[in-house]
């Protein structure tokens, strides 16, 4: 459920899965104007829906419609998945981080919140999530970077925990000694303008990744790449973020497989 929605890659990602357990189901897509969103949230335990996915512009508003809502959904102020329940109520969670750290230990074994400081770029729900589910996790500082300070200020203050706001303009040099570099801003994604960042300061050894898949590989994990730094790139948090939704809904935990990924990247390319 989202406005604009014929983009979003969800339909391609769990009809893969329902057709694989062969279940009798069927995941479509709801484009819903501003003006009908909580009355078109409030109708799914009639029209027989088990659940829904909320995306760009609802995530908020999804939140203050449901009947309860998951700790992390109310700690992050987002709802990204809803299950209807028996008796009806609507059951809010929000599974980005989830999504996040899974995909970024599926694409990189070897890491841990104890290798040191991280960098997240970003003041949006994705930054909210990221630093919550990394807060959650043990790092040990978070260098949280936007190009609206007093978004990341903000941020800051409601999540709490080790936790520093950087200047944007200070960026590059917020890279000295980090472990991990996350970017969660819409920069470098296709038909927006590119990220510009220098990784001079970066250790090698730091992990690079960005939840932008839409360029699969951005210019940010390329430059990264070239360096020698490991990167992981963004389409694993979308195939892991749906597992939660799709475990509750239909009963059967789903897996990310390699043909899963390739099938859903099919999705990108035509």
């Amino acid at each position: 459920m989202g406005y604009p929605v014929a983009h979003s890659l969800s339909p391609r990602l769990h009809g893969y899965w329902l057709r694989r357990y062969e279940i009798d189901g069927t995941y479509i897509p709801l484009p819903v104007r501003p003006k009908d969103f909580s009355k078109a949230l409030a109708a799914l335990p009639a029209l027989g829906f088990l659940g829904v996915n909320v995306t760009f512009p609802y995530k908020e508003a999804a939140l203050a419609a449901v009947h309860t809502a998951s700790q992390e959904a109310r700690r992050i102020g987002a709802v990204n998945t809803v299950v209807v329940g028996r008796d009806g109520e609507l059951n809010g969670s929000n599974t980005d981080g989830f999504g996040f750290v899974e995909n970024l230990k599926s694409g990189y074994p070897g890491w841990t919140a104890g290798h040191g400081a991280v960098v997240v770029l970003g003041g949006g729900g994705a930054a909210r999530a990221v630093c919550a589910v990394l807060i959650d996790s043990g790092v040990p500082e978070i260098r949280l970077i936007n190009r609206t300070r007093s978004r990341a200020e903000t941020l800051t203050s409601d999540l709490g925990g080790p936790v520093e706001t950087i200047p944007w303009e200070l960026r590059d040099e917020a890279l000295d000694g980090a472990a991990l570099l996350v970017n969660t801003t819409t920069l470098g994604m296709t038909g927006n303008p590119p990220l510009e960042l220098n990784l001079a300061a970066l250790p090698s050894e730091a992990v690079v990744t960005d939840i932008v898949y839409n360029p699969l590989e951005t210019e940010l994990l390329r430059q990264a790449k070239l360096r020698g730094n490991p990167v992981v790139d963004g389409l694993g948090m979308l195939l892991h973020q749906a597992r939660p939704g799709f475990a509750a809904w239909f009963g059967l935990e789903p897996e990310v497989t390699p043909e899963l990924r390739a099938f859903v990247l099919g999705g990108l390319s035509g």
